[in-house]
């Protein structure tokens, strides 16, 4: 139990339903889903449609997504991959000619085709009850009456409004200037996209008179996206992959999310002794970094489209997670992490929402870099992802960009079970930390016996490619004995992504926590 004489959160208890997410607006959105009889499937798109306005340097309709969802009574657990592929015009030797290195993030070529949407029209289609119509409507009337921006999207909008490109300036500034702390945001844009597809389903966006705005924009920044490239988007499901740690079993979305690095950091850590260290020590940041090194680089040579990975057993190896682990020097840090061949960035959503049938989604949704590639359409003002960024333009590796080809992602969302049976989804954003936020989050449950509130509290460090970034939450004492170590420390200009999870409890009461690093919370009834 937390000391109530000092600053913190308490977790949310219900038995009913929940949700917990990144703002409070997607939050109460979603349990207004379930009280008027939607389910869990019907409250998580209409939150996570309605974090693209209070979000939007996040994510947006113009993103992707990932699912993990149990039906209604089950314990059976459903992938559905909502990541869009590259045009077929695209070509990573074209890129190469021009002299490129990697993808030019703030470029058409780093737009593939916006998955996010289809994959929410097939959910509703296929699990939701109230349908698209009513999952969308209270994202329709917050894009047109706006939304009061909070504190920490305000923040985050300062740090990612010089990514924004022509119109996108005009649809994402106000007056020319960031919007401040509760000031009204509106997108009526998008508002007038949301009816087409509460009216005409997936066809309202990639078909149509919305299909031609944005593929004229992409045109005209030099994409070579077609009508062809956005009708024929599909969204995949899947069977998830999964790892155990500490008598617990993770289930992460399979490739070409990052999922697996989850599972083989854990099976690197689970060679050493966590339980035994300080959990916000430097012995644990250390070997938790060191670890990081390693599942990353596994990440950057093997992960990429299923259809083209050939490793993935490889990365789920127990072998392999103590090979690494043995390269683990317990008092000397390695060189710092190799720079990937692709782009890698921190700005997404999460929402999990469990309904009273027990029917648990988790979800994580994202433009990539913040306001993605910067570019808009002109008539309806979608903002793209730039998740093509994610593509290696190296010949030859498992994820150079091709055509109709998805890039390796970040988001990850992962639901735990004990027993066979769902204990929790969670998830945690942060882009290239997620991995390492899975790890830590089912670590500090395990190792340390952290309740479900006090895990995503807890201080984070995170081993990147420019040095190991250490939150203020550790102790200055923890940062010199980790540079002793060897490690280059720097104190992150932002807080160490932000996390949601909600527990069933075995006497039927839902737990849920939410993040104090973002604006959100946990809700429910």
């Amino acid at each position: 139990m937390r000391d109530f004489h000092k600053p913190g959160r308490s977790a949310v208890y219900a038995e009913n339903g929940m949700c917990a997410t990144s703002h409070p607006l997607a939050a109460k959105v979603a349990i207004q889903m379930l009280e008027a009889g939607g389910n869990a499937v019907d409250a998580a798109i209409a939150g996570a449609v309605l974090l693209g306005i209070c979000e939007p340097q996040m994510t947006g309709i113009g993103g992707d997504c990932f699912v993990l969802m149990t039906p209604p009574g089950e314990d059976r657990i459903i992938a559905l991959n909502g990541s869009g592929r590259a045009p077929a015009g695209f070509s990573a030797q074209t890129l190469r000619d021009q002299g490129h290195a990697t993808v030019p993030v703030a470029s058409a070529h780093a737009v593939t085709v916006p998955g996010a949407i289809d994959a929410f029209c097939r959910l509703s289609a296929d699990w939701g009850k109230l349908g698209m119509k009513a999952a969308l409507a209270p994202a329709i009337h917050y894009a047109e009456s706006g939304v009061p921006v909070a504190p920490r999207v305000a923040f985050d909008w300062a740090l990612d409004a010089p990514r924004l490109q022509g119109v996108a300036r005009d649809q994402y500034l106000i007056g020319g200037a960031v919007p401040t702390v509760g000031q009204m945001f509106r997108a009526p844009g998008q508002a007038e996209v949301l009816r087409r597809i509460a009216m005409d389903g997936r066809a309202g966006f990639y078909e149509g008179e919305v299909a031609a705005d944005m593929v004229a924009a992409l045109n005209a920044a030099g994409g070579t996206h077609t009508l062809d490239d956005f009708a024929n988007n599909t969204p995949d499901y899947g069977d998830p992959i999964h790892g155990a740690y500490g008598g617990l079993d993770l289930f992460e979305h399979p490739p070409n999310g990052q999922g697996a690095t989850a599972i083989l950091l854990l099976n690197i850590l689970a060679q050493f002794d966590l339980a035994a260290m300080d959990p916000f020590g430097a012995q644990r940041v250390h070997i938790e970094a060191e670890a990081t090194k390693l599942a990353y680089d596994a990440r950057n040579r093997f992960l990429s489209d299923p259809d083209h990975m050939t490793r993935l057993d490889h990365m789920l190896s127990m072998d392999t997670a103590q090979k690494l682990a043995a390269q683990i020097d317990p008092k000397r840090a390695q060189a710092p992490q190799r720079a990937p061949v692709e782009a890698i960035h921190k700005d997404t959503i999460y929402i999990t929402v469990v309904d009273k049938d027990r029917m648990a989604v988790s979800l994580i949704y994202s433009v990539f870099h913040g306001f993605g590639s910067g570019i808009a359409s002109d008539k309806f003002g979608v903002l793209f992802q730039n998740r093509g960024a994610g593509f290696s333009l190296t010949e030859g590796h498992a994820n150079e960009g091709g055509p109709g080809k998805r890039p390796m992602h970040t988001i990850i969302p992962g639901i735990l079970q004990q027993n066979g049976k769902t204990l929790m989804p969670f998830g945690v954003m942060g882009g290239a930390y997620q991995s390492t936020g899975h790890a830590r989050f089912v670590t500090n449950i395990t190792d340390y016996g952290l309740d479900v509130q006090t895990a995503l509290d807890a201080p984070r460090a995170f081993s990147d490619v420019d040095g190991l970034k250490v939150e203020r939450g550790y102790s200055d004492a923890v940062r010199a004995e980790l540079s002793d170590m060897g490690h280059d420390v720097n104190i992150p200009e932002t807080a160490i992504g932000g996390a949601q999870a909600i527990k069933l409890r075995d006497d039927g009461v839902l737990e849920g926590a939410s993040d104090p690093r973002k604006d959100g919370c946990a809700l429910g009834y």
